[in-house]
């Protein structure tokens, strides 16, 4: 009973423009199954989480649209950050709270856009690393990688093995920045690496302490807050948080901490669906690899990736590309440079088009 999942809402999915935009951002969008991608993370956890024990993080332009889609999660428990600072004051921020309703809080902490498929494989694993927290352990949950990626942080478990479903953690070695592809490719064959997929585990007070060691100043601000619920709590969390240093929790927190362990999911077909070529990837294709959402004819065409409501869009000769169509932006591109889409969007920030943002 003592369970919480927090729910970490706050990005802007730059890399999902035109469809994601300030108020409509990634984790509100439904790319794949039923429900947007925050829905589906909160349906997941249900069988161990309810919604009524979810938290959430997100920001002020999110809000509102995420507490009309998670109906089941307490008004109250969604809360907008004042400022943007990273993951370690966020969730420092929930473990005050949690801490302070509940003595024996025990946090999950869990990114709100990612997919995965096979929750049945997923669930057991979030189940030990609750109960790893809860004997005061501070818990983390890797991805077993399928292929040398230069994009995620990696963590490296002993070299005897990596654990994963044995439901037993182990402890986490070293945390491992993004590698360039020769020391991913090694990461890879060495067998007992894993991709750091920002899933957490640890009781609200051994957090509190960890962030009070390694962390001070922004464990001091967050103590002065009043009790959550007060008249002054708003308030006063918009004076303070915004003094919080900007930094993640790994950089923070656990690359200092001792005792760290993890379990390694192997195949619970996970994606952080980190760019349109990711959706891609993920959906159903056609007889010459074309996949998208909405009505689309292709002639000659191959690998081609498709999202524009309300009209049909006609692939002639083309391959490769990645064609979104909004009312007021439409993105072409190639699969190739999908994750270089953030780049527009600076770009149109620098020309002063924040209607488009």
């Amino acid at each position: 009973m003592a369970r919480y999942a927090l729910i970490l809402a706050g990005g802007r999915g730059t890399r999902f423009w035109p469809r994601s935009r300030t108020r409509r951002a990634k984790q509100v969008l439904e790319f794949l199954g039923a429900g947007s991608l925050i829905q589906q993370t909160v349906e997941r956890l249900a069988p161990v989480v309810p919604p009524e024990r979810v938290w959430v993080l997100t920001n002020e332009h999110l809000r509102e649209e995420i507490a009309g889609q998670l109906r089941g999660v307490p008004e109250r428990q969604i809360l907008a950050e004042p400022a943007q600072r990273n993951t370690a004051p966020p969730i420092g921020l929930a473990a005050h709270i949690l801490q302070s309703l509940d003595a024996d809080a025990v946090m999950g902490v869990f990114p709100a856009d990612h997919i995965i498929a096979k929750p049945e494989r997923f669930l057991p694993i979030v189940r030990a690393a609750y109960k790893a927290a809860e004997q005061g352990q501070m818990a983390l949950i890797g991805i077993q990688p399928r292929w040398p990626e230069t994009g995620y942080g990696y963590l490296e478990f002993p070299k005897a093995g990596v654990s994963g479903r044995s439901g037993a953690p182990v402890p986490v070695v070293r945390f491992r920045e993004k590698p360039d592809l020769a020391t991913a490719i090694r990461f890879l064959e060495a067998g007992h690496f894993a991709w750091n997929a920002g899933m957490f585990f640890w009781r609200a007070d051994v957090f509190q302490e960890a962030l009070r060691k390694h962390l001070p100043e922004t464990a001091a601000l967050l103590a002065s807050l009043p009790a959550f619920g007060s008249p002054e709590f708003e308030a006063r969390l918009a004076e303070t948080f915004p003094k919080c240093e900007n930094i993640s929790v790994d950089y923070a927190v656990l690359e200092k901490s001792s005792g760290v362990v993890g379990f390694a999911a192997d195949d619970i077909g996970w994606s952080d669906v980190g760019s349109f070529s990711a959706v891609y990837e993920l959906m159903q294709k056609d007889e010459a690899g074309n996949a998208g959402r909405g009505e689309f004819v292709t002639l000659d065409a191959q690998d081609n990736y498709v999202d524009a409501a309300g009209k049909v869009v006609a692939l002639l000769g083309v391959q490769d590309l990645i064609v979104v169509d909004t009312p007021d932006a439409l993105l072409v591109t190639t699969r190739a440079n999908a994750q270089r889409v953030g780049e527009l969007v600076k770009l149109l920030e620098k020309r002063g088009r924040g209607e488009l943002l």
